[in-house]
This record gives C-alpha cells, structure tokens and sequence, in this order.
C-alpha cells in the first residue's frame, strides 16, 4: 500500500510489516525539473516524522525531502547515488529513495492515499 504527504513525498508497505520504502512523487520531480543529484540519509540513522531525511537538487531549484513517518533508515537507493535522473524517469519504481523500518506504523494511517493525493496535487 502507498501513501502520500502534503510534501510530495511517497511511502509504502506492505499490511502488517514495519519496513518501508519512501520516494519522491511525480508532482514533486516534475516541480524540481531534472534532478542532477540526491544526498540520501545515513543507514541506522533514526529520524522522527517530518525530519529532513534527504536533499534533492534540479537545475532549477534543491529541495528537503521530509521522511513522512517516524523511523530508522535501512537502506537506501545505490542506483539512485550513481543516477539521479531515476528520480524523474521512474519516481515511483526505480528512483526510491531510501527504505525505513517505522518506528510507529498507525502514523502511516494518517498519510493521503491516492485519490486524496491526486486531489490535493491537483490544487497545489
């Protein structure tokens, strides 16, 4: 299941599990323009919702991407390092970010799912 924050930030699990995977959305790489590199997180590194977890820069513009629910990163995307341009050409599959074990799922029950997302981005 993915979920999404107003912070054009994506996360998903599975029902039951802790770990997750987080990214950038559509909405969002396409509001940066092309991404020419991402500072990702350090893997044991522990952050409470709403922290800056990684920094995206575009030609345009560097963003904060802020990890949408409590945890500890586990990994993160090597390919993504090697090319940053994965987060424009597939932000939803090949350009993740970093994976989380969350420390406090029923966070994760507060984020938009994706008709209340697609909503919200299409005012934004």
């Amino acid at each position: 299941m993915r979920k999404f924050t107003s912070d054009h930030v994506w996360i998903q699990h599975e029902d039951g599990a802790s770990h997750a995977v987080v990214g950038i959305t559509v909405h969002a790489q396409e509001a940066l323009g092309d991404v020419v590199f991402v500072e990702l997180p350090e893997i044991g590194k522990a952050f409470a919702k709403g922290d800056v977890a990684a920094v995206v820069e575009s030609v345009k513009a560097a963003a904060d991407v802020y990890i949408p629910v409590s945890g500890t990163v586990t990994g993160i995307n090597p390919a993504l390092r090697d090319d940053p341009a994965l987060a424009n050409t597939a932000p939803l599959e090949a350009g993740w970010f970093f994976t989380i074990d969350m420390q406090n799922p029923a966070e994760f029950e507060t984020l938009m799912d994706d008709a209340a997302y697609d909503a919200f981005s299409a005012s934004a």
